[in-house]
């Protein structure tokens, strides 16, 4: 049985020395310099749809049939009626704005909240790619903390070559197993209590539909550099042979630049940011019992193949006073680069994002769609979820509480939180919107 609680909880080879990639090999498919040329992103409130659906996350990837993947976490996602009420789960996404229908990936593993141990280890889906006809999908997990929130500790990596039927565990073993806590270990995922936390939290660069705008050969995945403010606004980096992504003694980590080149590292504890992001937009206490580190300040980030730059949209949580989070709106910002690890220039913020001008938005974790860009790549579609009524949400625990205690099985489990979710907090849904860039 689950409750308000458990839905708070959830709401991604060189030598041990250094090598250098030049910059010009690595940075990108096309010579350009448009990262430059750009000044400024405008988000357009007048083009917002609200497309449904109830959860959050919405980390997308363009696959090889033309289809956008889209994880969705903490909800039931589009089945109407609700048949559970998920952690994390996969959907495809056909069209584009405004006509977009949404199936869902009936072969992936389950992760369905209320079949499960009520104190067993929660999976969030991050990090998604489709490449070379495979998905990929990382999924983090946190700590065990009661008396603060708890904190991404471990990020699991699972993948299927047959478009979502079937999945296989990082080693290439089947099916997946969602591991206990005694089960977890560095064996089992590809990251596990790393220094200061790093990589728990995972967001893969998309470029092109199957990854097929991607000329180098490596995949980049980003990731938060801890769970704590001063750690989590820190971007890291790592890139693997694009046939090797499961192979974690193949990745190398971004260690630096000198003279216009990245470094790259074997050696974990000689990562350096990518990217700095404001402090003070990450919560440190609880706001109700068993919360957690919110998701803040992980990245989606976008090849812009027309233009032949680099996309990056990122928020930071809006703490209250007492650094509890959602206590104000995001902060909201976007960024361009001529290569994966910058340098980035921020060309938009907002330190009170409030889409469609409403003040009492709790918008989160953006995310650019691959898919969605313009054919002369200057309007491109951003899609995020909102907890605006979180408080009032939480103030009725009781009453959430008391209904799902009648419930019988998971379908009449997931039909009453998803009533609860959508009469409280009506943007925790995918609500989506164009953005323009002005170019010189």
């Amino acid at each position: 049985m689950t409750d308000r609680r458990d839905f708070l909880k959830g709401a991604g080879a060189v030598s041990m020395g250094i090598a250098l990639a030049p910059a010009a090999l690595a940075a990108a498919p096309f010579a350009s310099n448009n990262a430059e040329r750009v000044r400024a992103a405008q988000r357009r409130d007048d083009t917002i749809l609200r497309l449904g659906g109830l959860g959050d996350g919405y980390k997308m990837s363009w696959a090889a049939d033309d289809r956008q993947i889209i994880a969705v976490n903490d909800g039931p996602g589009w089945a109407d009626p609700p048949q559970a009420f998920y952690n994390s789960r996969l959907w495809a996404a056909a069209g584009s704005p405004p006509d977009v229908s949404f199936t869902d990936l009936p072969g992936y593993p389950e992760l369905n909240l209320s079949a499960r141990p009520e104190d067993a280890p929660h999976y969030f889906g991050h990090g998604l790619l489709a490449a070379r006809g495979r998905l990929y999908q990382f999924l983090s997990t946190l700590d065990r903390a009661e008396d603060r929130p708890r904190r991404w500790t471990g990020a699991k990596l699972i993948y299927s070559d047959d478009g979502g039927s079937n999945w296989r565990n990082r080693d290439g073993s089947s099916p997946v197993v969602w591991e206990d806590w005694d089960e977890q270990s560095r064996d089992r995922f590809t990251f596990f209590n790393e220094p200061d936390g790093c990589f728990s939290l995972l967001s893969i660069l998309q470029m092109g539909r199957d990854y097929g705008a991607n000329r180098d050969g490596y995949i980049y995945v980003y990731g938060t550099n801890g769970s704590v403010d001063g750690r989590m606004n820190e971007l890291v980096l790592f890139r693997a042979p694009a046939d090797r992504l499961p192979d974690r003694s193949a990745y190398e980590y971004y260690a630096g630049q000198r003279r216009g080149d990245a470094r790259w590292t074997a050696d974990i504890g000689q990562r350096k940011p990518v990217h700095v992001f404001p402090r003070g937009w990450v919560n440190y206490t609880n706001l109700f019992p068993g919360d957690l580190v919110v998701e803040s300040w992980l990245p989606s980030v976008v090849f812009n193949e027309p233009l032949g730059l680099y996309m990056m949209a990122n928020a930071g949580i809006g703490c209250a006073p007492d650094g509890t989070e959602f206590g104000k709106p995001s902060y909201f910002g976007i960024w361009v680069a001529a290569t994966p690890w910058g340098p980035w220039r921020q060309i938009h913020e907002e330190t009170a994002w409030t889409p469609g001008g409403d003040g009492e938005a709790r918008a989160y974790a953006p995310q650019i769609s691959p898919k969605w860009i313009a054919p002369d790549g200057k309007s491109f579609w951003i899609a995020w979820a909102d907890l605006k009524g979180i408080h009032a949400f939480g103030r009725d625990e009781a009453l959430l509480s008391s209904a799902l205690e009648k419930a019988e099985g998971p379908a009449q489990n997931a039909a009453i939180q998803t009533e609860f979710l959508r009469r409280y907090m009506p943007g925790f849904s995918c609500n989506a919107q164009r953005v323009d860039l002005r170019m010189t």
